[in-house]
């Protein structure tokens, strides 16, 4: 097993709760999505450059307002409960209008505007295959996939008729 490697998980014959995520151990990343726990280690150095880079990126501008439109909050890996499934997002994003202030809590239930997995061996397929799903159906309106190994960032747009991401074009830099 390599150090980013996720932990398998089979579907258990009674679906996940939040005391799974609470006894999951501190050094791991706990998420249940349609009712089956996913163990990840934290992000490998590549990956957590990336994320901590884009974070800085985008708070300035969407967070601070400094040469940007300001009014939102921009959180790293907040966890968030849409009914039966919790997800860790590697960065998400509220407007401001949609959650005036941010409580002291454990988690979050409103769905944020914006969410970006950065994507490492250990959480593609959940994040690409698992997590993003869950999103479209809790009404994310933008969704980024960072892949720091290929260099490159996809975005979608949750679709007005369809409720699925639709993917929209690439940064010419990051082709």
């Amino acid at each position: 097993m390599t150090a980013d490697a996720t932990v398998p998980r089979k579907r258990p014959a009674c679906k996940a709760t939040y005391r799974d995520v609470l006894d999951a151990p501190p050094h791991m990343v706990a998420e249940i999505v349609d009712g089956v726990l996913h163990l990840q280690r934290r992000p490998p150095t590549l990956a957590a450059l990336a994320k901590t880079a884009l974070a800085s990126e985008i708070g300035v501008p969407f967070r601070m307002g400094r040469n940007g439109p300001g009014g939102w909050w921009i959180v790293n890996e907040p966890e968030l409960h849409f009914g039966e499934d919790i997800v860790v997002p590697d960065i998400a994003g509220w407007r401001r209008e949609r959650m005036p202030t941010v409580a002291d809590v454990a988690f979050l239930t409103l769905a944020p505007d914006w969410v970006c997995e950065v994507l490492s061996p250990s959480t593609r397929k959940l994040d690409l295959e698992g997590k993003r799903p869950v999103y479209a159906r809790e009404g994310v309106g933008h969704l980024w996939f960072v892949d720091p190994a290929a260099r490159t960032l996809e975005a979608f747009a949750l679709g007005i008729i369809a409720n699925s991401p639709k993917r929209l074009a690439m940064p010419r830099g990051l082709r």
